[in-house]
Formats: structure tokens, C-alpha cells, sequence
């Protein structure tokens, strides 16, 4: 049984805990086993979770958006559903960013870059606790904190106030988890 969704989301952010079927998690943790993850790399700092990444690849230090090779046939079928789950054109989704969270990994606060303006992800393997606070954070208290657990198998949507007004972080996993997240360009027309 799904975990209760807490009523204090930022508005903005959609959830649906039951997005995939057991089948589709297995098959898609099982394309992401073979891909060649790498290890996250934030300016100087080399991150505990591994990555891949279709349509683009953020330079942390030039601070912009590179090439990075093409969404490869095999995300496509998810891509199409986040797609029709978002009421976007899958060729709106521009980036998608594959990674691994071995446990103990967390992802610390950040908004996603400014060249992405809608944020899907998938969520496999594990739950994981997502955290919310209002940005920027001022005298930032644990009171401000909003958390949702995100089921394996479950999807959710950063848009307008919860994509730029939130920061939002991963706490640290207990098991292996994997998640899958789309993003399309900044200015797309729905």
C-alpha cells in the first residue's frame, strides 16, 4: 500500500506512487545495469552516484548546457509516456538523466539548471525521501522542510512555483535505487 501523500506539496509538484508496473521497473533497471554509468562530477567534487546523460551534459564549471549524445532507442517508450503523464510532446523532453544511488548516497539541495524548465522523474529499485524548501533559503528551518517518499515505481513533477521557487534534495538511500529524470527545454509551449 502506497504511503500517504503529505498535503502540504508545494504547488507545482504532481506525484503518482503506482506509474509503472513491477514488469516495466524490471526491464528498465535491467537497461540501466548495462549503460555505462559515470561518476556524477560537480566542479571539484566527485558525487556517490553514477550517471548517464541523453541530449545534453551540464558543464559545472563554464556553468552551461554541452552536447551529449541523443536519447538512445531504448529510454524512447518511457520518454513517450512521461510525455502523455505530463500532457507534453515527447519532443519536448529534451534532457534525461539516468542515475544509480548506491546506499548511503544522498543528493544534496539544489534547483535542476536554467536551461530545464518542467522536471519528471521516475523513481526504481527503492523509496527514497524527497526533501523540499522555499528558495532561497532564508534562516532555513527544519520546520520548512516539506518530504514525500517516492516509491519504487512512482513519478513525479517539479513545474512552476515547485520547479523555481523550491529547492529540492535526495536523503541518503538505504538499498540500491535508480532513477530516471526528464526535463524539457526552458520556453517550451505546452
Amino acid at each position: 500500500m502506497p504511503e500517504p501523500v503529505p498535503a502540504n506539496l508545494p504547488e507545482g509538484l504532481a506525484y503518482e506512487a503506482d506509474f509503472l508496473s513491477r514488469d516495466d521497473e524490471a526491464a528498465l533497471i535491467a537497461l540501466i545495469r548495462a549503460l555505462p554509468l559515470e561518476a556524477a562530477i560537480y566542479k571539484q567534487y566527485t558525487a556517490r552516484r553514477r550517471v548517464a546523460s541523453f541530449g545534453g551534459s551540464y558543464d559545472y564549471d563554464a556553468n552551461k548546457l554541452l552536447p551529449a549524445q541523443p536519447l538512445i532507442e531504448e529510454l524512447h517508450p518511457l520518454r513517450a509516456r512521461v510525455a502523455r503523464w505530463a500532457g507534453v510532446e515527447p519532443e519536448a523532453i529534451r534532457h534525461v538523466l539516468v542515475a544509480e544511488y548506491a546506499p548511503g548516497t544522498p543528493l544534496g539541495w539544489h534547483r535542476d539548471v536554467p536551461e530545464h524548465e518542467d522536471v519528471f522523474g521516475v523513481s526504481l529499485g527503492s523509496t527514497a525521501t524527497l526533501r523540499f524548501r522555499p528558495y532561497p533559503p532564508v534562516a532555513p528551518k527544519r520546520a520548512d522542510v516539506v518530504k514525500l517518499r517516492a516509491a519504487p515505481r512512482s513519478i513525479y513533477a517539479l513545474r512552476g512555483p515547485a520547479r523555481w521557487g523550491w529547492q529540492h534534495s535526495v536523503a541518503p538511500v538505504d538499498e540500491l535505487r535508480w532513477s530516471i529524470t526528464l526535463r524539457t527545454a526552458r520556453n517550451v509551449v505546452r
